[in-house]
């Protein structure tokens, strides 16, 4: 009779992908590598909704401004139809959940159904104090004690 085995459910996970030094790219294909970079995008993807709304809520960090999921969702076509991409992808319920994998990455905030970066933040310090040296670091530490477990 067949062992049945438990499904694994990681606590935490992130992917790290790493390219080529940044050079002479727009804003949005910065946005673009970055979202590649940490997985929030797969290679080849052309379901980019993410790199919009990353893109809208950075265009907005400098303002201060608080948004609703609408207001981005709204911010994010007439950005797309200005650069002529299909408007695809731009649902509400999607809108909402691409904010909340940015918010499960610590890029995004949430305060009373209103979003913004990260206090405002650089990305820049945002993945280093949330990223780098919070939520990789816990990563990294548990997976070495499963290394020194295994005796």
């Amino acid at each position: 009779m067949a062992q049945t085995i438990s499904k694994d459910i990681p606590l935490s996970e992130i992917t790290l992908r790493r390219y080529e030094k940044p050079s002479a790219y727009t804003k949005r294909e910065l946005t673009r590598k970055i979202c590649l970079s940490i997985g929030l995008l797969q290679p080849g993807d052309s379901r980019d909704i993410i790199v919009d709304i990353l893109q809208v809520m950075l265009n907005n960090k400098s303002k201060r401004v608080l948004m609703n999921s609408e207001e981005i969702r709204e911010l994010v076509i007439a950005s797309r139809k200005k650069q002529k991409l299909p408007i695809k992808g731009v649902a509400s319920s999607n809108v909402r959940r691409q904010l909340k994998r940015l918010r499960d990455i610590y890029l995004v905030e949430n305060i009373r159904n209103q979003y913004r970066i990260a206090e405002f933040e650089e990305l820049h310090v945002i993945f280093k104090k949330q990223i780098k040296d919070f939520y990789l670091k816990n990563i990294l530490e548990r997976v070495e004690e499963y290394f020194k477990e295994i005796k």
